[in-house]
């Protein structure tokens, strides 16, 4: 049975540090102006340390992400092969050393001036665990493809039925329980163990924290969707039975 009451956990550090995970692959259009956004946030009174886990991409998207190694922020990470965000998501958090984790991909969907809003709960330490909503305001639709209407709308009308089953099944009134931006503290994932490769890991994750007791808040964020024509990788046919399955099973498995 899932525990509603958000854990409690000892006051963050006067000065803590954030541990930004970027996964990336062949993102060769889109990499750079999003590494350059997010190496150059400065958020008040934190430290960043942002971790890059690039899967050996095929389009050149490997050479620019080593030209931020330098950068004294910034630790990288190679993989020999592309085994999946969530495999990539695993490898940066396996590590990061911040006091909380948050999670950004580099397609320019999401926007790191949202960092400050995500963070707030966090410290002021009244949740553990926030999501970044991208039913800003009185969205209904998240995605709007100009030339691909059929596509977004498949997508929506998936979005409100599995969010309605991870909701009715966890006792939750989410809106949004598969954005990519997720902020925990770090201690969040003690005792846990993930698995997941692809987005299915987004499914782990969430379900595993609130069964854990963290649940949630969401925040609104700014969000631009991008088409299939321009690079979305998630697959209409092969990851939704990879979602039910990960529904099943880390929602009535043992933790």
């Amino acid at each position: 049975m899932t525990n509603k009451t958000t854990l409690s956990l000892l006051p963050l550090p006067l000065r803590p540090k954030l541990s930004v995970i970027v996964p990336v692959f062949n993102e060769r259009s889109t990499v750079q102006p999003a590494l350059d956004a997010v190496t150059s946030k400065a958020i008040a009174g934190w430290d960043l340390e942002i971790i890059i886990v690039e899967s050996n991409s095929t389009d050149g998207t490997r050479d620019i992400v080593k030209s931020y190694a330098a950068l004294p922020q910034v630790k990288i990470v190679l993989e020999e092969r592309a085994r999946g965000k969530g495999h990539a998501v695993r490898n940066g958090l396996g590590h990061a050393t911040g006091d909380v984790l948050l999670i950004q991909d580099a397609d320019l969907e999401y926007d790191p001036a949202d960092y400050e809003a995500l963070l707030a709960p966090l410290q002021a330490g009244t949740h553990t665990f926030v999501l970044g909503s991208r039913h800003s305001g009185s969205r209904w639709f998240i995605r709007k493809f100009d030339e691909q209407v059929f596509h977004a709308f498949v997508l929506n009308a998936g979005h409100w039925f599995f969010t309605a089953l991870l909701d009715v099944s966890l006792g939750l009134s989410l809106r949004d329980p598969f954005t990519m931006y997720k902020v925990f503290r770090k201690e969040c994932l003690a005792g846990l163990t993930l698995e997941s490769n692809r987005f299915d890991f987004d499914w782990e994750l969430l379900i595993k924290l609130v069964r854990k007791g963290h649940v949630p808040i969401e925040i609104p964020v700014r969000y631009r969707s991008r088409s299939f024509k321009e690079g979305k990788k998630v697959s209409m046919f092969r990851d939704p039975p990879t979602w039910l399955w990960a529904w099943a099973k880390y929602r009535f498995q043992r933790l």
